[in-house]
């Protein structure tokens, strides 16, 4: 059969873009090899989708060419996604940091995405798997140039095929390389992957030693020697999560360290004289469990130091505890890999695709748009702008 437009993916972008170019009468066909769409969405953000952020820059997003998502996020922004929500009578709020959550559930926005789909003709296929993809002239830099799809079910031509198919993160939710297969298929560039926004494991030394904080959260400034992240860390059974530690993993390389202030608000010196003067005679466990999970102070700061009272200790040695507490070093491990990932570094490189439409500098009518593309961002909302934002203008133009 032949249709107008085939995207391969029913995610946030790939649906996104099938809504755009079917407002525009185009006959469009999205194929998804799960048995379901949009269940990245739907597992998102505790189940209530983070579907975007107030708060929506150029610099929240990691890249090797850090310019290129400007022109697409500036084009379709977190507002005009909040309108269509509001559209759709969808409520929502904001948690910390400019963070959108749907009041009731993630289903309201996948809903909402395949009610807009019903309204502009779009198709979807599940279940459908592409096994493969030709273009009878592939040297050939004529528009009028198809493609070529064979899929489990039939054999479909198309003048502008669209690579939503996502990264390698999360594997369970049918994560493949496809959309990195095609497109070395026709020529392009991949910056190299790696899992992003990923909990760290820690070596087999300090997995010991940590092990019976499982469960501890604290509120912690974590730094890197390019940036740092402040909310809450995590340890667990194999090692660091939370908020910061996924944002820092995104930047954090293989053997690098990263340190950790764990009392981001507190003068840690002032508050120890203050208490010597008034409780001398008070351990100093007892004074820091104030401020500190007590079972974090006796893992962190040496067993025979904590039992001691404050009186016995010099200023000095409170200037080396709120080091320790302070510019905690850790070197981690690794990380928990693609299958705990929220999204995957890296992907198809952005100078080969038109920063306005997300078509194919090496192939006219060939699109990328989403996670596959070279374009990641923070937590907090940002990589499904950037799904709505790069379908959209994909959309305008397939």
């Amino acid at each position: 059969m032949q249709t107008d437009v085939v995207i391969i993916g029913a995610g946030a972008a790939g649906l996104m873009c099938a809504i755009e170019a079917g407002k525009r009468g185009r006959k469009v066909i999205v194929l998804e090899h799960a048995n379901k769409p949009g269940k990245k969405i739907l597992m998102s953000g505790g189940g209530r989708c983070n579907f975007t952020n107030y708060d929506i820059r150029a610099d929240h997003y990691l890249s090797r060419n850090p310019h290129f998502c400007k022109s697409a996020l500036s084009r379709y922004t977190q507002w005009d996604f909040i309108a269509l929500l509001d559209r759709h009578h969808i409520p929502w709020h904001e948690k910390a940091h400019g963070q959108l959550f749907c009041d009731h559930s993630a289903r309201d926005v996948l809903n909402m995405l395949l009610d807009e789909c019903r309204r502009a003709g779009v198709e979807i296929r599940l279940n459908c798997s592409v096994e493969r993809i030709e273009q009878p002239d592939a040297s050939s830099s004529s528009a009028d140039n198809r493609f070529t799809l064979y899929t489990t079910r039939e054999k479909i031509e198309t003048g502008s095929l669209v690579i939503a198919s996502g990264g390698l993160s999360i594997p369970k939710m049918c994560a493949t390389p496809f959309g990195y297969r095609i497109a070395e298929q026709f020529g392009h560039t991949i910056q190299p992957t790696r899992a992003a926004l990923v909990p760290f494991t820690l070596q087999p030394q300090d997995r010991t030693r940590f092990s019976e904080l499982t469960g501890v959260s604290v509120d912690s400034i974590v730094s890197h020697a390019r940036i740092s992240f402040r909310e809450n860390i995590l340890f667990t059974h194999r090692g660091l999560s939370g908020p910061a530690i996924l944002q820092i993993s995104s930047y954090w390389q293989p053997g690098e360290t990263i340190s950790v202030n764990l009392l981001p608000d507190q003068d840690v010196v002032t508050y120890l004289k203050t208490r010597q003067n008034h409780q001398p005679r008070s351990k100093l466990k007892t004074v820091l469990g104030e401020i500190l999970p007590k079972r974090l102070v006796a893992v962190i700061l040496d067993s025979t130091l904590i039992e001691t009272p404050l009186q016995a200790l010099s200023h000095t040695r409170f200037d080396a505890i709120a080091r320790q507490l302070q510019q905690w070093e850790i070197t981690p491990g690794g990380s928990e890999g693609y299958r705990t990932a929220e999204v995957t570094l890296g992907g198809v490189d952005c100078d080969e695709l038109s920063s306005k439409t997300m078509e194919s500098r090496r192939v006219p009518g060939l699109y990328f748009i989403g996670e596959v593309v070279d374009v990641t961002g923070w937590l907090g909302g940002y990589n499904f702008q950037w799904a709505w934002s790069s379908g959209w203008v994909a959309g305008q133009v397939v």
